[in-house]
């Protein structure tokens, strides 16, 4: 793994965006046409999703999907090397006014999205952008050396990569400054965690509460952000209110709240959703046998 990322991914990452389209292009041929990566699981998830799309809709969408995870793939690459100016001028956050209105008041954020736009670009662009202490919860992966090149990329403009555990801590600590602490609400819950179960693009799904539990523990104002997709390379956050009195809503309905949001951004542009995850392989029984 260490050859490949000096030989191949730092090399690729210091090529121009035009020189990496070209070659998103031709991942999209062999990832959709040669390979079919997880079109099954693709397919499967936009024909229950859209029940109401003809069969000519769907097979757009699932296209447009690939041409956008190709691009994804290149966008993630660039990210190890991308600079400061570079990622100023690609990645917009327009209105932070919700952040520097809760900063004021001293309050924690906890920032919900989902797997949308791109979110690397996101992670490298955040720290730069809002006045919050951005934190993303963060599982490290097995491989330690592609970790720490990870972590390096994504906090090398202000965000830090902790553990839920790491969070609590800071939180008490009176030296720090509010934070933004970041989840990712649309993975497919743990066996081990309690989801709350609603329905979600015509499927009932179990939704992770993470950032629920840390709203009312720490009383922490609750927004949502849509990555929004300009244009090939170029992205824009729209930041939405949830709720500043997460204590005040009965349980799991700041879930469903943010949970809304994201069906209706995925509604209005289906391609940009990371459709290869496999959202709905935990079914409800799942859990009531533990």
């Amino acid at each position: 793994m260490r050859i490949v990322f000096y030989l191949v991914v730092i090399p690729l990452s210091k090529m121009p965006f035009w020189v990496l389209y070209g070659l998103s292009n031709l991942i999209y041929a062999v990832v959709y046409y040669v390979v079919g990566y997880r079109k099954s699981t693709v397919r499967t998830g936009i024909r229950n999703s859209f029940p109401e799309k003809t069969s000519q809709e769907r097979l757009k969408t699932e296209r447009e999907f690939y041409r956008h995870f190709a691009d994804l793939i290149v966008e993630s690459i660039k990210a190890f090397t991308i600079s400061e100016e570079e990622i100023r001028s690609r990645f917009n956050h327009p209105d932070i006014s919700l952040f520097e209105k809760y900063l004021k008041q001293g309050r924690h954020i906890a920032f919900v999205g989902g797997h949308y736009g791109n979110w690397e670009l996101f992670a490298v662009s955040v720290g730069l952008s809002i006045p919050h202490q951005p934190v993303a919860l963060y599982t490290p992966l097995q491989n330690k050396f592609m970790d720490a090149k990870m972590q390096s990329s994504r906090s090398k403009f202000g965000l830090l990569m902790r553990s839920y555990k790491q969070v609590k801590e800071m939180i008490i600590d009176p030296k720090q400054k509010p934070m933004a602490v970041i989840f990712g609400a649309d993975q497919c819950p743990r066996l081990s965690q309690k989801p709350h179960w609603m329905e979600f693009l015509n499927q009932e799904t179990g939704v992770q509460v993470g950032a629920e539990k840390f709203a009312k523990d720490f009383n922490a104002v609750v927004i949502y952000g849509l990555i929004k997709k300009v244009k090939r390379g170029h992205f824009e956050m729209e930041y939405r209110l949830i709720t500043d009195e997460p204590q005040q809503l009965p349980w799991g309905r700041i879930t469903e709240l943010h949970t809304l949001e994201l069906e209706k951004d995925i509604r209005n542009k289906p391609p940009y959703w990371l459709w290869t995850h496999k959202r709905w392989k935990r079914k409800r029984a799942d859990f009531e046998n533990k």
